[in-house]
């Protein structure tokens, strides 16, 4: 039965993008610091993860931490120089409370790569070895990235798409594949933007492509490059980047260069001020695009999963404040907004259709539409049931202006208010 429902879900997530919109993608998050580290107890934590309807989790393995020392036999996850222990918790506890894990393979240890830091490609096609023996050590796990930002000099020494597929994600396909037929194994996980001394990530991706990449899916991290881009629109008509505001065009060129793969989309997310008076956008806004994002995600074709970065706000204001709490552990409007995002799809005269989604919970879920009338939130129309994936489109007659939200009964909660347009 594990293998029918595994070869299930792989068939799923293989499927190729069709004319209907991805109602079926997977939402989550990603924080491993959080995770491994945050406050309370790991049970808490996932807990959290829990009430938030996550529905998966990206989670990063760092190999240069796994095998400090070379493993005498590197496939058998069993070898005395592996040190699991840190990892296992997390995965473990995951797994056990039903949350799938998407976990990235990064950092080579310094005896793969000549002894230079663990953002140094491997010299040596060690790595599939890893990824088997991994794979062996969480075998529940299906779903898989080959590193992060390969395409920024941050996270790769040197920036080369083909020796990030000779030495990187060639060989963990195969190890991956050769330890279970139901490993999904995604490339590129690439930026956002050219970054110094980097790539584009077009470029690389053409790159990739041009080194014959063995892949299932395509991972891309389409942040905003500015915080006056939304999901939607981006002023910037001519750059060089790959955002969620230039979404149809990523899926156009996964297609025209790997076929008809999945695209994951495996960190995204919106800085706030405060704290960040640069780079952030106001928490309520920030809350809006969580809906904004959503929606845009289940419009596209071929999209089947998009990651939240982070759950926490990192402490120093020079880290990333993406959280949906702040450092100090304190809910923020898209703590609200996660468990039951809402967006405006479009308006025709006195009509505005929504779309939303109650994520907690299974099948059709319930929920009401509410909007404010002399100060206080009034229900629009009966309680309603969402589709069996949590999701829900309405038209509705309000006008512009008028403020709404989505009250979630099982939750007992309501998502943060939506202004119309």
């Amino acid at each position: 039965m594990r293998l029918v429902i595994a070869a299930a879900f792989a068939m799923l997530l293989l499927a190729p993008a069709s004319a209907g919109a991805s109602s079926n993608a997977r939402f989550g998050v990603q924080d491993d610091a959080w995770l491994m580290s945050g406050a309370g107890s790991l049970s808490q934590r996932i807990g959290t993860l829990q009430h938030l309807g996550v529905g998966l989790v990206r989670f990063t393995l760092r190999w240069d931490k796994i095998a400090p020392s070379r493993p005498a036999n590197p496939p058998d996850p069993a070898d005395p120089a592996y040190q699991w222990t840190s990892f296992d918790a997390v995965l473990q506890g995951l797994h056990a409370a039903g949350i799938p894990a998407l976990v990235t393979l990064y950092g080579s240890p310094a005896w793969a790569n000549g002894g230079h830091p663990a953002n140094w490609l491997p010299t040596i096609a060690a790595i599939g070895d890893f990824a088997f023996a991994a794979a062996k050590r969480y075998p529940w796990v299906h779903m898989w990235t080959a590193w992060n930002e390969p395409d920024s000099r941050v996270f790769s020494v040197p920036v080369s798409p083909q020796l990030y597929v000779q030495r990187v994600l060639n060989p963990a396909y195969a190890g991956l594949h050769a330890a279970s037929n139901a490993n999904l194994v995604a490339g590129g996980v690439t930026g956002p933007r050219r970054p110094p001394g980097g790539m584009s990530p077009l470029a690389f991706m053409q790159g990739m492509h041009a080194a014959r990449a063995h892949l299932d899916a395509y991972a891309q991290n389409p942040y905003p490059v500015t915080p006056g881009e939304t999901p939607f629109r981006t002023k910037c008509s001519a750059c060089d980047t790959l955002t969620m505001a230039v979404l149809p065009s990523i899926r156009t060129d996964v297609t025209r260069l790997f076929g008809a793969k999945p695209l994951w989309l495996t960190e995204y997310g919106y800085q706030t001020n405060p704290p960040d008076p640069i780079l952030g956008v106001a928490p309520a806004l920030q809350a809006q695009y969580l809906g904004a994002a959503a929606l845009r995600v289940w419009e596209q074709p071929g999209v089947t999963v998009l990651i939240q970065f982070l759950v926490r706000d990192e402490p120093e204001v020079g880290g990333w404040q993406s959280g949906l709490l702040t450092a100090a552990g304190r809910p923020k409007l898209s703590y609200y907004a996660y468990p039951v995002p809402l967006a405006e799809v479009s308006r025709s005269g006195s009509n505005v259709t929504l779309w939303g989604q109650v994520r907690p919970g299974s099948g059709a879920r319930p929920y009401a539409l509410q909007r404010t009338v002399g100060g206080r939130w009034v229900a629009i129309g009966a309680t309603q049931r969402t589709g069996a994936s949590g999701s829900f489109r309405r038209v509705v007659a309000l006008p512009p202006g008028a403020r709404v939200r989505i009250w979630a009964p099982q939750l007992g909660e309501a998502s943060p208010p939506l202004t119309l347009t």
